[in-house]
Order: structure tokens, then C-alpha cells, then sequence
């Protein structure tokens, strides 16, 4: 009787315990946890528009990578990861994966890569996703939310632009994931254990911390 109930303390205990590990982080801002997107449909051009689409008009939040809002390369980061295509978190380091592709030959859902207007700089801050015809897509903290602009309606993004790279091939069949450089590791962790930022939240007064 008494082997009984011990292993009834201990799996009670062990339940416990595991509970207590499991509850989330209340949100804070900057909220730098990096949460990986549950894979939600296949690698097609397609679901990166019907993804777009669905986040167009979501606040632009420092660190966030969704749902409910995004930075810049927290919005690609989702939608790749959405289609179970593992980027890295943050741009610079997104920059350095894919196949490196010319600005005249940007094809549907290609990333394009800013920085400064200094052309010797190399240093990238800011990422969109090509959409066609001079569009792109991008998570803008000026303009505090998920917006569509054009290179030819807003100049400055062309002189800020660094490179532009491709992880879908153009058939969809291809995926280019190799690295120009070594990659920086980010630990990554899910909804479970961390609170993104939700609707209904105060936007932080500042876009950038």
C-alpha cells in the first residue's frame, strides 16, 4: 500500500512540476523570445500571398513574429516558417541564406535586403517580401503597421537596398538554403511557454526601443 501511494505522491509531484514549467511568460516589451510559427500549409507562392493577405494592416511591433504583430524580418520569418521553410530571426542573418538573385530578376516572394543609403555599408536593418512590379511587402516601423510600398512611389527604398535573395525556385520545386556565411544560433521556443504581443494590447510608443 505504501509503494502505492508513493508512486501516486511521486507522478502527482511530477505533474506539478511540469505544469509549472509549462506556463507562459507573461508579455513583456521587447519580448526577444524568439516563437517558431506552427507549419501551416505547404512552400508555394500561393500560401505567401493568402499569408500576406492576412497579415496586411497588423501593427508593427519590435521582435514580434506574429501573429498578431510583426517586425520586418518577423514577418518573413513567419511566413517561411508557416510553410515549414526554416529561415533565421532576425534580417541580417536571413540575408545570408537563399540563392542570391539580380533586383531585375525578382521573382514572387523573393526577399529584399536594406541598410543605409551608403553604398559602402553593408550592414542590413530592414527586409521585404518582392510581390512584383516594383511592389514589395514589408512590415514598416514608420508607418507602424504591415504595408505594401513601391520602389518607384517611395525612391529611398532602392537606394537603401543591399541584395535580394530567393528561397522558393521558380517552379517551387527547389529550395535554396544555403549560407554565404556562418549563421548566428537563436534559441527558439512556441506559444506554449511565451505570450506575444495580442490584439487588444497597448502598441508601445516608440516603434524601435
Amino acid at each position: 500500500m505504501k509503494t502505492v501511494l508513493s508512486l501516486l505522491l511521486a507522478l502527482l509531484l511530477s505533474m506539478i512540476f511540469f505544469t509549472g514549467c509549462a506556463q507562459k511568460k507573461p508579455y513583456h516589451y521587447p519580448n526577444y523570445d524568439i516563437i517558431k510559427p506552427e507549419t501551416t500549409c505547404k512552400p508555394n507562392r500561393n500560401n505567401i500571398q493568402e499569408l500576406l493577405i492576412s497579415y496586411l494592416g497588423k501593427p508593427y511591433v519590435w521582435a514580434e513574429e506574429g501573429p498578431y504583430a510583426f517586425d520586418c524580418s518577423g514577418l518573413t520569418y513567419n511566413i517561411y516558417g508557416s510553410m515549414g521553410i526554416e529561415i533565421p530571426r532576425v534580417a541580417r542573418e536571413q540575408a545570408k541564406m537563399g540563392k542570391r538573385v539580380a533586383f531585375t530578376n525578382l521573382h514572387y516572394g523573393d526577399l529584399i535586403f536594406f541598410g543605409s543609403t551608403n553604398k559602402r555599408s553593408k550592414y542590413i536593418n530592414h527586409v521585404g517580401i518582392y510581390l512584383g512590379d516594383g511592389w514589395f511587402a514589408h512590415a514598416s516601423s514608420e508607418n507602424r503597421k504591415v504595408v505594401v510600398s513601391h520602389f518607384e512611389k517611395e525612391p529611398r527604398y532602392l537606394k537603401r537596398m543591399k541584395l535580394c535573395r530567393r528561397y522558393l525556385s521558380k517552379n517551387e520545386r527547389a529550395r535554396y538554403m544555403t549560407c554565404d556565411a556562418p549563421l548566428k544560433k537563436m534559441k527558439i521556443t512556441s506559444n506554449r511557454y511565451t505570450t506575444p504581443w495580442q490584439t487588444g494590447m497597448n502598441l508601445p510608443r516608440k516603434a524601435v526601443p
